[in-house]
């Protein structure tokens, strides 16, 4: 399906509502509708999630290596800061694991993009996916699903090909996969060629009309044209078939189970979303954090309550406090409004942690709200470096535990007037997950053109260019 809507790139200007609300944003649903029910012959979720830990196994087990090797202070990534294993490092968990370092040095890589393990300036640390990957599907299989968005980053393209006709294949590929699931089937390559032709030609169509708007994005590379597609498209179907998406041979293609299911997923844009635990008010704070993500914010707020007033004032801000800490921005961004609920009391410990960059910007709102502060006007306390790193903090939220409409209506929060100035600045700030929200974000959006210039962007963080 095409478009002959003129497209503005441009971020729409609107008033930032207050980013302390962001989070909340995750919470809210949308009207109930009757959920939608895979293909006839999807494995159940359990079974797709086995199929994701195998897949994902040396991935898993070179992040669960870093996590009990390396510690705070001692060389466990590259020292230009971009997440790649020193060659020490590497050596060291070749000769651990039983591995080249070439193996490690990719199944590095994969557990990078899958979420596994997150950057964080010279050093690396687990993903809060690693920690619940023995005990939650849901988890394995947004890993997965965070590896097949980003197939083209885990398997570049040979350098030979021209720039632009890459960005056309890998914008088409989602028609093409979708044909595939539809097929239920091996379909042959020489199909989907045609097919790839037809859409890549649509796509080189609509950057013909007439423009609207300011244009940051420049026009296509002069040589995409003379690029025969036939070489991309093995690349393409060998790139998504190095990440488990499908399987490739003998002139045909067969999407996996996991595959199959993936794509259905995109299509349908439904939530695999881990379900609330029983019990919230007895659980540990990340626990009850979690129980309550699916509340609405009343909800949310009357369980906070109680599990507060079942326990000291000063044990439960600790714990929300370390709750924030971890690796899932949902739940960072629950704990303080479950701090705003303590009110006074947790002030001491939210300014004894505005130092930490992580929590820096939440506890700021926090502050400046507690002072008075309308919540409206409360996001002038930050930062322009300050709020894009929220920003880029709250899409990795919404990309973990909401739909791909919610995280495309996230760019509406956005400071920067233009997607262009964004990428800049996202780039800018080093959020550990820079990588996985752009990767989202270009998954998500329905315009080519956008998610051409944020799939770039994405794959030169993840290889440190510019």
């Amino acid at each position: 399906m095409t478009s002959r809507i003129p497209r503005d790139s441009r971020l729409r200007l609107v008033r930032p509502r207050p980013l302390a609300a962001a989070p909340r944003a995750v919470n809210q649903r949308r009207p109930r509708r009757p959920v939608p029910r895979p293909p006839e012959g999807t494995p159940a979720p359990s079974e797709l999630a086995r199929m994701a830990r195998s897949g994902l196994a040396s991935a898993a087990r070179v992040a669960h290596w870093a996590d009990a090797a390396l510690r705070p202070g001692r060389d466990g990534a590259g020292s230009d800061g971009k997440g790649t294993l020193s060659d020490a490092t590497a050596e060291r968990a070749a000769i651990d694991l039983g591995l080249t370092v070439a193996q490690v040095r990719a199944d590095w890589d994969t557990a990078r993009l899958a979420g596994l393990v997150e950057v964080h300036g010279d050093s690396a640390r687990p993903g809060w996916r690693l920690r619940a990957w023995d005990r939650d599907d849901s988890a394995v299989l947004r890993g997965w699903v965070a590896l097949f968005d980003a197939w083209s980053i885990a398997h570049p393209e040979p350098e030979r090909l021209a720039h632009g006709a890459v960005a056309d294949v890998v914008s088409a590929m989602p028609q093409v996969l979708s044909f595939l699931q539809l097929s239920a089937g091996p379909v042959p390559v020489e199909q989907l060629l045609d097919l790839l032709e037809q859409r890549v030609t649509e796509l080189r169509t609509e950057r013909c009309e007439i423009p609207y708007g300011p244009q940051p994005e420049p026009m296509a590379d002069p040589a995409a044209a003379d690029t025969p597609l036939a070489p991309l498209l093995d690349w393409a179907l060998h790139a998504l078939a190095s990440v488990g998406a499908l399987t490739y041979g003998d002139g045909q293609a067969t999407l996996t189970p996991l595959g199959s299911w993936a794509v259905w997923v995109k299509l349908e844009q439904i939530c695999v979303a881990a379900q609330s635990p029983a019990g919230n008010i007895e659980q540990a704070a990340e626990d009850m954090l979690r129980g309550c993500a699916q509340l609405r914010p009343n909800a949310a707020r009357d369980e906070y309550r109680a599990w507060l007033a079942a326990r000291p004032v000063g044990s439960a801000v600790t714990e929300l406090l370390g709750a924030a800490r971890g690796d899932d921005a949902l739940l960072r961004g629950l704990a303080f409004e479950a701090l705003r609920v303590v009110g006074a009391p947790a002030e001491p410990d939210v300014r004894a942690v505005v130092d930490e960059p992580t929590l820096r910007p939440y506890a700021l709102l926090w502050l400046a709200e507690h002072d008075g502060i309308d919540p409206e006007d409360a996001h002038e306390v930050l930062t322009r470096e300050e709020a894009t790193w929220l920003w880029v903090d709250t899409a990795a939220a919404v990309a973990d535990h909401g739909e791909a409409p919610m995280l495309v209506r996230h760019l509406e929060s956005a400071l920067q007037p233009t997607v262009p100035a964004l990428l800049v600045e996202v780039r800018a700030v080093g959020h550990p997950r820079t990588v996985q929200v752009l990767v989202a974000l270009a998954a998500a959006h329905p315009d080519p053109a956008l998610a051409k210039a944020v799939r770039r962007a994405a794959f030169q963080v993840h290889t440190g260019g510019s």
